[in-house]
């Protein structure tokens, strides 16, 4: 292994560990930074950064938090490795044609480029969920791209 590569997974995995252990403590708020969101959505983007030594790539940290029942429908993310930590709630995900998972708090989920993530939703009817999704990205691809509806 390339000690570039070995330098680029050590960075993601210092900037995931202090994402979470900011979020989870809860001593990392930046309202000023949320985007507007579908209902029952929230996404807050906590860091961004270009990783110059792996070819313009991006890594990106968000907490998304989700309102109970809150889903979206299916997508693709064509340019990133997405990695998702579940900080508190239950949620379930499904990736491609896998079997759909509930995940607990301290748990995570993988997607490779361009895999559908066909099932994405707070498993609960009465409890909020929190999540960071850890992304590393191609910028000259879409983030998400959503998956049109297939006839039954």
């Amino acid at each position: 292994m390339r000690l570039t590569t070995v330098a680029s997974h050590a960075l993601i995995a210092c900037v995931a560990s202090a994402a979470t252990f900011l979020v989870a403590t809860d001593r990392f708020h930046i309202p000023s930074m949320a985007q507007a969101q579908a209902p029952g959505q929230r996404a807050t983007e906590v860091f961004k950064q270009e990783m110059a030594d792996v070819s313009g790539r991006v890594l990106s940290v968000r907490l998304t938090e989700r309102d109970p029942g809150n889903g979206s429908g299916p997508h693709r993310h064509p340019g990133s490795h997405t990695v998702g930590y579940i900080l508190e709630g239950s949620y379930q995900v499904q990736i491609d044609n896998g079997p759909v998972r509930t995940l607990k708090a301290g748990e995570v989920f993988y997607e490779y480029p361009n895999a559908l993530h066909a099932v994405s939703r707070n498993a609960s009817s009465t409890a909020p969920l929190k999540y960071l999704i850890i992304q590393v990205s191609d910028p000259s691809k879409p983030g998400t791209v959503p998956e049109p509806a297939h006839p039954h």
